[in-house]
């Protein structure tokens, strides 16, 4: 299925030096940024207490941070959690790690605001099981990252696997260094966020790389740079297709998703646009330099010598 069809090939490699450098400058700025500031991480990983409140009537949520910030709570999050009646406090783990009562202390806060507060729910993250939660997320994120290093290593060639990986790193990368420079909250929805960004970028990939395999094989004339530059550009309409499908879905979460939903929504918007332009702009051109060529794909036939026939007899 294609909206359109681009007759003459654009010629993309011809200027990848220049999108590798942008793509160099981005990501140098996005590790600065995570050194420099970090990540903003979420209760589920620096651990601390989550209560659901719910409310006759939609609650001034302003109110509540002031006189919760008055009641000596820090860096407390007051935000809608599924409806404008009910609201979702965070409140991280203190400098001392004490936890007792805080329930308590903050259903004194939100009487003295009014409305009549209903806690339903009250969860504690201890600091241990949040060190847990990092270091399992970063363990998902490197089997995943393996996985499609040893999958385009079997299903294409391992300068293909390299380059994919590259680009996928670089997607990764640069949706942390927004969350670091933002200081956007990190929790585990955006953690799933980025793995989702990372299979998805992958198969941005895998059409390009496979559309370049197929193109070796029925195209001997071209160049590398041409079989790329037609790789491309014969997958654009079937990349507008299935990036703006994806993109209209999570825009909408993005717009009425919610507080809930709204960072998981960010990050895969960040993740889907730079997977684009990593899979056609960064990974193409690092295949293209690591000397991809069609003798990889085609094997050169035999020729037969002179005077022999096809089973092997002399004449």
């Amino acid at each position: 299925m294609e909206f359109f069809r681009i007759r003459k090939d654009i010629p993309f490699m011809r200027h990848a030096l220049v999108f590798n450098v942008i793509s160099l400058v981005t990501f140098v700025l996005a590790v600065f940024f995570l050194a420099t500031k970090g990540l903003h991480l979420s209760i589920e990983f620096t651990g601390g207490t989550l209560l659901e409140v719910s409310y006759a009537q939609a609650p001034d949520l302003d109110k509540i941070r002031k006189r919760m910030e008055a009641d000596g709570f820090t860096d407390t999050q007051v935000l809608n959690f599924g409806s404008s009646r009910d609201v979702l406090i965070r409140v991280p783990l203190g400098k001392d790690g004490e936890t007792a009562k805080v329930s308590e202390r903050v259903s004194a806060s939100l009487q003295a605001v009014g409305g009549e507060p209903q806690i339903k729910r009250v969860e504690f993250v201890g600091p241990q099981v949040g060190k847990e939660l990092a270091e399992d997320g970063a363990l998902a994120l490197l089997l995943v990252i393996i996985g499609i290093v040893v999958y385009l290593a079997f299903r294409f060639e391992w300068r293909f696997a390299v380059s994919a990986i590259i680009a996928n790193l670089h997607d990764v990368i640069i949706i942390l260094g927004f969350f670091a420079f933002f200081q956007w909250e990190f929790s585990l929805p955006v953690l799933a966020a980025v793995l989702a960004v990372l299979g998805y970028s992958v198969n941005e990939s895998v059409v390009v790389f496979d559309r370049v395999r197929e193109t070796f094989k029925k195209q001997r004339g071209m160049t590398t740079p041409e079989v790329i530059n037609h790789a491309i550009t014969s997958t654009i309409s079937r990349t507008i297709i299935t990036h703006g499908s994806t993109q209209m879905m999570v825009t909408s979460m993005l717009i009425f998703g919610g507080a809930a939903l709204h960072y998981f929504a960010l990050a895969l918007t960040i993740g889907i646009l730079f997977g684009i332009y990593s899979s056609v702009l960064v990974a193409s051109p690092l295949v293209m330099w690591l000397g991809v060529s069609r003798e990889q794909f085609v094997k050169p036939k035999k020729e037969k010598a002179e005077g022999v026939t096809e089973d092997g007899a002399c004449v």
